[in-house]
């Protein structure tokens, strides 16, 4: 169920991902939250050496910060993130993107629309995976 501000607009989107993620007990996590992003989910890990050092990191990052909620697990945390499959890490980039463009999409996408990119460039803060 997404949830609606005051001000009449979603803040956060209910998501399933197409593979999971697998904990430490072999349990599998799908479903989650994601929120909105603030200026400061894109601007902060721009600091963080691991981006200086591997500006594709800023995805891992940026995905920590804004999912709210997987599964049962107690916290959402880079090292999570990390351990998603790769069309895991996609799903959520082109969510994240879709949430937080300037338009605001009808309903909830089944599934997101892939935004267009070239040469290494940004779409929504987050470098599009195999271009950074």
């Amino acid at each position: 169920m997404d949830r609606i501000s005051a001000a009449g607009f979603r803040t956060e989107v209910d998501f399933t991902l197409p593979k999971g993620y697998i904990d430490e007990t072999g349990l599998l996590h799908k479903r989650g939250v994601m929120r909105l992003a603030t200026a400061a989910d894109e601007i902060l890990p721009l600091r963080d050496p691991r981006v200086q050092s591997n500006p594709a990191y800023l995805t891992v990052i940026i995905l920590a910060r804004v999912i709210t909620r997987l599964g049962n697990m107690p916290h959402v945390d880079t090292a999570l993130v990390e351990g998603l499959f790769a069309c895991d890490i996609e799903y959520l980039r082109q969510l994240y993107e879709d949430i937080n463009s300037a338009e605001e999409p009808d309903g909830v996408p089944a599934a997101p629309v892939a935004a267009a990119s070239s040469n290494g460039r940004t779409v929504g803060g987050m470098p599009v995976l195999g271009e950074a």
